[in-house]
């Protein structure tokens, strides 16, 4: 059985988003979006991407309005 995915490239998250890599940068810089680097490299965990997803309306993500949740 093979394994599963879990971490995606920057480019790959915008694809499976939607949106271009240059709107996943600046979700980074907002702080609206979780991910980590290794070297120059943004790396995403596919559940934290996923479970954002669920959190904001696809129309949000398209237009790059997407706000932080207030706890």
């Amino acid at each position: 059985m093979p394994l599963e995915r879990r971490v995606f490239s920057l480019k790959e998250v915008a694809s499976y988003l939607g949106i271009h890599p240059s709107s996943v940068y600046r979700m980074l810089k907002r702080g609206e979006i979780t991910a980590y680097k290794i070297g120059s490299d943004w790396k995403f965990n596919l559940e934290a991407i996923e479970q954002w997803r669920l959190e904001h309306p696809p129309a949000q993500i398209a237009t790059g309005k997407v706000r932080k949740r207030r706890s």
